[in-house]
């Protein structure tokens, strides 16, 4: 039986001007699991967002949402979506209940069943005991959870969130990625973009890695892990000039792929028999008298494999952006 997809892009293409923005972007997003977009700046990642919630008309290729194109039955699929850009978009004024409720108001709910809703959202959200206070009053992450709760007004099956954590503090990513979390657990799908590379791998159960305007590669974040080798092995040496015999050994013992840092005296490879390999590590070191300060095994980051498979495009990138109106100013609510 095939797998039920909330989000379907084939072929997709967009184009400013002279600048290619997307040149073939495909994307499936099975129901239910929240699928990450990770990608520089330019990459395509907001062009994506602004076409899936019909903000944008692409130029090419075919998107539906929902089991809904995203051209030719529009207000089917903006029914059934939610939001998040980058900048909340709430009233400072308001309080967070009076926003909520009027975003009910705005969705056609009659006055009394849109309150009831705002403190479902409040209370959804840890936000009741704040729910009165202005949101010109909220900190980073507050504001965040409510923007989150105005987007699911009506409980859209849907949820687009466009780096919903740019310039919080560490908390307020946290109180995101929380909330987040519980709407995934009521079955809610997510399309998450993000520069944060922990963000994804916290929060995605699969990640789809951009690079000028198309995927370069789609998996889990485990198995794009996977991708730079086994674990890594680094040590931190007490004296600069036994870089070059460490760096030997290392070679030996994890097939050549070596990187150096002499700056911080640091020498790394990625190895596949882990326990021997630090084994040997240690008792090489030892014989030929060289110093180290500290040894790590490690796992690949999401950080290694980004750099790893968008380096090679970077200088194809001048030529592909976003939307530059994006920046001008913030996307229409899809809410």
């Amino acid at each position: 039986m095939a797998e039920a997809l909330a989000i379907r892009a084939e072929g997709l293409r967009k184009r400013y001007g002279d600048r290619l923005a997307l040149d073939g972007f495909d994307l499936a997003v099975p129901t239910g699991t929240v699928h990450g977009l990770l990608g520089p700046n330019g990459a395509g990642k907001t062009t994506v967002v602004r076409i899936l919630t019909t903000l944008l008309r692409r130029d090419g290729g075919r998107a539906e949402v929902a089991g809904f194109d995203v051209s030719r039955q529009a207000a089917q699929v903006r029914y059934r979506i939610g939001l998040v850009g980058q900048h909340a978009a709430l009233d400072e004024v308001l309080s967070g209940r009076q926003n909520l409720a009027m975003f009910g108001r705005l969705y056609h709910l009659p006055g009394r069943v849109a309150d009831q809703r705002a403190d479902e959202l409040l209370a959804r959200f840890g936000l009741t005991d704040t729910g009165d206070r202005p949101v010109r009053n909220y900190s980073g992450g507050m504001r965040r959870r409510l923007d989150l709760a105005a987007s699911l007004i009506l409980t859209p099956p849907v949820l687009f969130l466009d780096e919903p954590t740019t310039g919080l503090d560490p908390r307020g990513r946290n109180e995101v990625w929380t909330a987040v979390r519980a709407l995934v657990g009521t079955g809610t799908t997510v399309l998450l973009t993000t520069q944060y590379l922990d963000e994804a791998d916290q929060l995605a159960d699969r990640i789809s890695v951009v690079d000028a305007g198309r995927v370069v590669a789609d998996d889990t974040p485990d198995r794009l892990k996977a991708l730079r080798g086994g674990d890594r092995l680094d040590v931190v040496l007490h004296e600069v000039d036994d870089l070059p015999a460490a760096a030997a050994l290392l070679g030996r013992l994890g097939g050549g792929d070596v990187t150096v840092d002499r700056e911080n005296r640091r020498v790394g490879a990625a190895v596949q028999d882990r326990i021997r390999a630090l084994t040997e590590l240690v008792r090489g070191l030892d014989e030929q008298g060289v110093v180290a300060e500290d040894i790590a095994l490690r796992r690949p980051t999401l950080d290694e494999v980004f750099l790893h498979l968008t380096r090679d495009a970077g200088s194809d990138r001048a030529g592909t952006d976003d939307d530059p109106s994006a920046r001008r100013r913030e996307p229409e609510a899809a809410r």
